[in-house]
C-alpha cells in the first residue's frame, strides 16, 4: 500500500473514532455559555435597580430638605419617581422611609431587584441624604 493510501486510510480511522465529538463538546459547553450570559443579565438587572433606587432617594432627598418640605413630601417624591422608572418591572417590594432633622433630610429606598435566577432575591438598599434649605437674613 502507497504512503498516501495510508495516510488516508489512518485518518478515516480517526474521524470515525471522532464521531459525535461535537455533540459532546456541546453538552459541556452549553451549559458554561448559559451561566455566563444568566450572570450577566442578572449584573445589569441589579446594576439598574440599584441606579434607580440611588435616583429615588436623591429625589425624595431634594423634596424633604426643601424650605418648607416634610417627610412625607420626601416619601411621596421618592414613590413617584419610583413608579415613573418602571415600578415592580425595575424594583419589587419596595419600601420607602424618611428622615428630617433641623440640618439634615435623609431618605432611604429598599426593596429587591428583578431575578433571572430562580429563587434568588437580591436586597437593594439606598441612602441619600441633603442640606435642610435655610433663609438667612443679611
Amino acid at each position: 500500500m502507497s504512503p498516501q493510501k495510508r495516510a488516508r486510510s489512518s485518518s478515516r480511522r480517526r474521524r470515525r473514532g471522532e464521531r459525535g465529538s461535537v455533540s459532546i463538546e456541546l453538552v459541556v459547553l452549553l451549559p458554561a455559555l448559559f451561566a455566563v450570559m444568566f450572570l450577566g443579565m442578572q449584573a445589569a438587572l441589579y446594576y439598574h435597580a440599584k441606579t434607580v433606587a440611588i435616583a429615588a432617594a436623591q429625589q425624595g432627598a431634594r423634596a424633604a430638605g426643601a424650605e418648607h418640605g416634610l417627610e412625607s413630601d420626601g416619601v411621596g417624591a421618592a414613590n413617584d419617581f419610583l413608579a415613573e422608572a418602571g415600578g415592580d418591572d425595575v424594583i419589587t417590594a419596595t419600601s420607602t422611609g424618611a428622615n428630617r432633622t433641623a440640618t439634615t433630610a435623609t431618605v432611604t429606598v429598599s426593596g429587591f431587584s428583578l431575578s433571572v435566577i430562580p429563587g434568588w432575591k437580591v436586597r437593594i438598599t439606598q441612602s441619600a441624604s441633603v442640606p435642610v434649605e435655610q433663609v438667612t437674613a443679611p
